[in-house]
């Protein structure tokens, strides 16, 4: 196939093209800087809502990624403004050239976030639960909204509510693994906040099972099916390194050093069930988080 991928440079980005390239498949970026002489890159620019649809047709599937950073930097007014802008802008403007092309992809692939449902303590969310509250939930509405353009030109449109994905090259993870192996590690907050969290493995898999699985439209949570709470994620980290994780971050401490965003990522409650996935027959390789971080810091 030929797929088209946005967001390609990054950690989620980078492996896909890695996988689709193995896989014998023609995987070409959408870039913003000048595309390379020979490189398989199409040039946009969704800030100027620049993009040539010419270039665009042909391609079997589209997975579209880009998005200013979530978890780098204080959520200012304008880096707020940044993160919602470059996903609704961005994703708006892929939608719209996608559906006047003649030649079109079967499927649009666009991320969106397991923030969607806010912070909801235990309570058991799927694809079916209600939007929930807060900044990031909102966002998520409007990005998952904007790709609908493409859906009412007939191209199947998926958007990837995907939790904390785990690799120790990239993400999230190897931010925390510093920390850990000197023993400083702990429970963010009280800890009892939900983790719902995947393999960069397991999601790469997801994104081929989606574009594979016709019947699959709409929401689909991008997370494995045991969700645990950030104390119980910071243990399974803890006995994978072989390493005490005692050391509690309190909450006042958090909102003290990143503001709004603590409660936005860090201690706000997600615990998110994959139906969909399950449903079509999706296996996950690592459904269990401590083999998952056994497999995956087994060389550390």
């Amino acid at each position: 196939m030929r797929i088209l991928l946005s967001g390609a440079s990054g950690f989620i980005g980078s492996a896909l093209v890695a996988a689709f390239g193995d896989e014998g498949h023609e995987p070409v970026r959408l870039v913003r800087a000048e595309p390379r002489p020979g490189g398989a890159e199409i040039r946009w620019d969704p800030t100027a809502g620049r993009l040539d649809a010419a270039s665009l047709e042909g391609f079997d599937a589209v997975v579209h990624l880009a998005g200013e950073s979530i978890a780098e930097g204080r959520w200012t007014r304008a880096k707020k403004t940044r993160i919602r802008d470059s996903r609704v802008r961005g994703t708006e403007l892929l939608a719209r050239t996608l559906a006047r092309l003649s030649d079109r992809p079967e499927v649009l692939v666009s991320a969106s976030a397991i923030g969607f449902y806010g912070d909801r303590g235990d309570e058991e969310l799927d694809e079916q639960s209600p939007r929930g509250n807060g900044f990031v939930a909102e966002v998520c509405r409007q990005w998952e909204g904007a790709s609908r353009t493409a859906g009412a030109a007939g191209i199947r449109v998926v958007q990837l509510r995907t939790g904390l994905v785990l690799s120790p090259t990239g993400g999230a993870l190897a931010k925390m693994l510093p920390a850990f192996r000197l023993g400083l590690g702990g429970r963010l907050g009280s800890g009892r906040q939900y983790v719902s969290w995947i393999t960069l493995d397991d999601l790469v898999d997801v994104v081929r099972h989606v574009i594979a699985t016709d019947r699959l439209q709409g929401p689909v949570n991008a997370v494995a099916p045991q969700p645990v709470t950030n104390r119980e994620f910071a243990r399974a980290l803890g006995r994978a390194l072989r390493r005490p994780a005692r050391v509690p971050v309190p909450r006042f401490a958090l909102r003290a050093m990143l503001g709004e965003m603590a409660d936005g990522l860090l201690l706000a409650s997600t615990r998110v069930l994959p139906r969909r996935l399950l449903d079509t027959g999706f296996r996950f390789g690592d459904a269990d988080l401590q083999g998952a971080l056994a497999r995956l810091l087994a060389a550390e």
